[in-house]
């Protein structure tokens, strides 16, 4: 069998460690042969491929990014484009795909298992808001060099008397923000899932001062106030799949705060800097799993899935109940932050 093997969205960590054990496992268990496509799914939709064998996989396990690069193209945004990548995989001999992404890219998995082509998915984003698994790998180490800025973070924002606002990636959810807030001891976690009062947040912070410690405020890029104003945009421009850029919502905390309580505050955006560089252990870990049980599920025929972690078993679910709708953050669990707010 000839397996195909893509990687389409934003890139994070341990998109590698995937690579490595799909082709590791598929190569010496099963007997694959293995190819990779270029740049998401463009590379099916335009033919662009790479040779993909345990020597282009060797010492990959600890670098970030992806060696098959990414993109966010959308083939069902191309006049023919399941037509055109139907034709491309049968010229290249390929039997059956294995996608590695985020809700876009599993999205086209999806709606192409629904059209016949044999794929299985693996979860992929650092925001972690995919449904039907625990969690997703990229999210630990964006959490993690989160958690290391906002603890070098403390000690400037105690020594200049100053509100540093830290603002970290969240369109729809809110997890790196809250899991970062807590493990980093911000002083308030504002999530897109809970629109934030800004006269309570101005409050808080003047409380904050009056005990002797400047504010540190994480901020997920997709927050609202509650005032109904919507989104921070970058821009106006939408991508292939209808996403608007957000940024900006730090600044405009910032700016908010220090003109209503008279004290002095910065925004620090983190951006790509979580999506970069090494992956944790988990990452590694729960990548490599992912890509060994997809590889597994490729042999079994069992197409149109979707690795999952289930506690710390991996298991398949459809393809549907993994992008069927978003994880997002809990009143529960957001109630757990609060206690540390102000």
């Amino acid at each position: 069998m000839r397996v195909g093997v893509l990687t389409g969205g934003g890139d994070c960590p341990g998109l590698n460690a995937v690579i490595r054990a799909v082709v590791r496992k598929g190569v010496q268990t099963h007997g694959f042969e293995l190819v990779g496509y270029r740049d998401g799914w463009r590379g099916p939709l335009e033919g662009l491929t790479m040779p993909l064998g345990v020597e282009q996989c060797r010492g990959i396990l600890p670098r970030g990014g992806t060696i098959l690069g990414s993109s966010r193209t959308n083939p069902f945004g191309v006049e023919g484009g399941v037509e055109r990548i139907r034709e491309n995989l049968a010229a290249d001999g390929v039997d059956a795909l294995v996608a590695i992404g985020g809700e876009d890219t599993l999205g086209v998995a999806t709606r192409l298992a629904e059209l016949g082509v044999d794929v299985v998915g693996v979860p992929k984003t650092i925001d972690n808001d995919l449904s039907g698994t625990d969690f997703t790998f990229g999210f630990d180490t964006a959490v993690n060099i989160a958690t290391e800025a906002i603890d070098r973070l403390h000690t400037t924002a105690e020594s200049h008397h100053r509100v540093l606002v830290v603002e970290v990636m969240g369109r729809h959810a809110g997890w790196i923000a809250l899991h970062s807030g807590i493990a980093g001891g911000a002083s308030e976690v504002l999530i897109p899932e809970q629109p934030f009062d800004i006269d309570d947040v101005c409050r808080r912070v003047e409380t904050r001062f009056q005990t002797q410690y400047a504010p540190i405020i994480v901020v997920a890029e997709g927050a609202v106030p509650a005032d109904g104003s919507g989104m921070t945009l970058t821009s106006g421009e939408k991508d292939a799949f209808g996403h608007v850029r957000l940024g900006g919502i730090g600044d405009r905390l910032a700016a908010e705060i220090e003109q209503r309580t008279g004290k002095e505050a910065r925004a620090v955006v983190l951006g790509h800097v979580q999506r970069g560089g090494t992956p944790t252990a988990f990452d590694r870990w729960l990548a490599t799993r992912f890509g060994l049980h997809a590889i597994d599920a490729v042999a079994d025929g069992a197409f149109g899935t979707m690795m999952a972690l289930r506690g710390t078993r991996i298991e398949r679910v459809p393809l549907a109940e993994g992008t069927g709708e978003l994880k997002v953050v809990s009143a529960e669990e957001y109630a757990e932050a609060q206690v540390f707010f102000g």
